[in-house]
């Protein structure tokens, strides 16, 4: 899939770089064409204004239809030696009345493009008049079409990607659904015999401790079993206490983590903190957090557990004082696979992250993180 996403990638960018080139490459051979055809014009131009100005009446219809016809569209300032401005042709009359600095800018804009021509003052011809020029709106826009080519180019390549990758993200979803339900369907039947036996253990006088164990270890298996089978679906989010959900599952775990590793819930006061969950998809979330949290701290430590209750949303911060995590990995943190122990499968972050957002319009993220001192998980969920 990846080789192909590279492919697809590799393939698009060839194609667009070589679009690009072939138009850089026609368009400026188009502008120089435009370039050398307009010098020629205005030196026709010249010409015909030298013919007007030594010629009677009756000699210069030619030149008069080529001062009046044949450049219409290039801008021109004519100068005298000292760079006085004598006259202008084809510029914004507007701009003229109304900015006294337009003629001397574009006089500055016309040297930089062109070299002039020499115009023979026909009063005194020991003196040389300079002919300065712009470009045509033509060439004008042939030197930008490449930029706005290219633009659309980009475009056309941004939305090719991001349809790519809202395809490839909602394959994972229904991979990881698949995956899920699969695996809940899988574990219905083991459980379903287990509950059997369960009820045979009870009738032949089993002693009652194994009978509760089995029976507890059972219905751990129907929760998990549950959990899987809600994932892909709309979970039913229905009001709770935030308090009695976390306080449950710290319960749970603290029985299962060593006897070095405290736990500690702050509720700042308030007993009953109630937001909409899905009660078994957000005590999963609330489980694989205080395992992460066990797993930074190898054994020994403190994981504090803050409920704060503010008017839009409930934040619940995670702490531990586990090994922490390093900057360049608090980016993968929540990405599929991604783990830094020698055994795991890297999910339950990312599962944990797809069922605070995707099912609880919530946010989990990892408020802060700091090597050898520990890392805190916030988890938001608006009210």
């Amino acid at each position: 899939m990846f080789l192909q996403l590279f492919n697809w990638r590799t393939g698009l960018a060839f194609v667009a770089i070589a679009i690009v080139c072939v138009s850089l490459f026609y368009s400026n051979f188009l502008a120089k064409k435009i370039a050398a055809e307009e010098k020629q014009k205005i030196e026709q131009w010249v010409e015909a204004v030298n013919e007007v100005s030594n010629s009677s009446n009756t000699q210069t219809n030619l030149s008069s239809r080529i001062l009046t016809e044949n450049n219409k569209d290039i801008p021109m300032i004519a100068v005298n030696e000292h760079d006085s401005i004598l006259d202008h042709y084809n510029l914004d009359s507007f701009k003229i009345l109304h900015d006294k600095n337009y003629l001397a800018s574009q006089l500055e804009e016309f040297k930089s493009l062109n070299k002039p021509v020499i115009w023979k003052n026909p009063f005194d011809p020991s003196q040389n008049n300079l002919l300065y020029y712009g470009e045509s709106s033509l060439l004008k826009q042939i030197r930008y079409f490449p930029i706005i080519q290219l633009v659309v180019v980009a475009l056309f390549i941004i939305v090719i990607l991001i349809a790519i990758s809202t395809r490839n993200k909602s394959t994972q979803n229904q991979v990881w659904a698949g995956m899920a339900k699969e695996t809940a369907h899988q574990l219905g039947t083991p459980i379903s015999s287990l509950e059997g036996w369960v009820e045979m253990l009870k009738q032949t006088n089993t002693a009652d401790k194994i009978v509760t164990e089995i029976s507890k270890d059972v219905e751990r298996l129907k929760l998990v079993s549950d959990r899987f089978g809600k994932i892909g679906s709309t979970p039913q989010l229905e009001e709770a206490n935030i308090v009695t959900q976390i306080e449950n599952m710290v319960t749970y775990i603290k029985r299962r983590a060593p006897n070095k590793v405290s736990f500690t819930i702050e509720n700042n006061g308030q007993e009953e903190v109630t937001a909409l969950i899905n009660a078994p998809l957000f005590d999963w979330v609330i489980e694989n957090l205080l395992k992460n949290a066990l797993d930074a701290m190898e054994g020994h430590g403190a994981i504090n557990i803050d409920i704060k209750n503010e008017a839009a949303q409930v934040l619940i911060d995670i702490s531990d004082t586990g090994k922490g995590i390093s900057k360049k990995n608090i980016a993968n943190v929540f990405k599929p696979g991604f783990t830094t122990k020698k055994r795991g499968w890297g999910l339950g972050l990312s599962l944990s992250k797809r069922i605070i957002e995707q099912y609880h319009r919530g946010e989990l993220t990892v408020k802060h993180s700091e090597l050898g001192k520990g890392t805190t998980f916030r988890i938001l969920l608006r009210k």
